[in-house]
């Protein structure tokens, strides 16, 4: 079978980075990309396809999120549940002991996936209706570890982030051609800043979203009506 568009980038996305190296503190890099191809390429050919109107992009993946399910915020309940998908997830090269990948089998929560997943499902209802005009990637497919703590490509050294970055800006803009968006909402300002620098000079609007994550006192505040609130502001969604 053929890959489709976003699928070809990204394997494009996949081999380019599938080699980089980073120093300390970096102790783990995963590639859900490789691992955890089955499920994300079921996510690419199921919700992918054709343009969407609103593409939403997050940093990278999160420990029990892509990590294990190869999707984007990929809480475990909302992939296999709400979307229906689970596919195979074998191990990573070099896997941390302290963050184990279990796929599907995970018991963890990945916070940050079941509050956008939810709020999608509660305004939407169905996956399909959700997908119909929207769809979740991430701007970066990597996930990186100082032992058990989670980091992110922001706090790479700027020697380190400037190939990564290069790489997944040109991907970003591939995903943008392909589904062709009127709105790129970044979920958290470095990933509105990302698209912004990626995308420039391509007819999009541009937006956020307060970012989902429990470490967001914000967000724990009631992040649902707040993210609600900011597309309503935009214009993105309507009343």
């Amino acid at each position: 079978m053929s890959l489709t568009p976003l699928e070809s980038a990204a394997r494009e996305l996949s081999d380019t980075i599938d080699g980089m190296r980073f120093a300390t503190p970096v102790s783990h890099v995963y590639n859900p990309l490789t691992y955890a191809w089955a499920p994300h390429a079921a996510y690419l050919q199921r919700y992918g396809q054709g343009h969407r109107r609103v593409v939403f992009f997050g940093m990278n993946p999160g420990p029990f999120g892509m990590v294990q399910t190869g999707v984007p915020f990929g809480e475990i309940a909302a992939v296999r549940d709400w979307m229906g998908i689970e596919g195979e997830v074998t191990k990573p090269a070099g896997e941390n002991p302290k963050r184990p990948v279990e796929g599907f089998g995970c018991t963890r929560s990945e916070v940050s996936g079941r509050r956008l997943w939810g709020l999608f499902a509660e305004r939407f209802g169905t996956a399909e209706g959700f997908f119909a005009e929207h769809f979740v990637a991430n701007y970066c497919p990597l996930a990186f570890f100082d032992g058990g703590r989670n980091l992110t490509p922001d706090k790479l050294p700027v020697a380190e982030q400037g190939p990564l970055l290069a790489a997944c800006d040109a991907h970003l803009r591939q995903v943008a051609e392909i589904l062709q968006p009127e709105w790129v909402i970044g979920v958290g300002a470095w990933a509105e800043a990302r698209a912004r620098d990626a995308l420039a000079g391509l007819p999009v609007q541009y937006g956020r979203v307060l970012h989902p994550s429990p470490a967001s006192p914000a967000a724990n505040r009631g992040w649902s009506e707040a993210a609600t609130k900011q597309l309503l502001a935009l214009g993105v969604w309507k009343e």
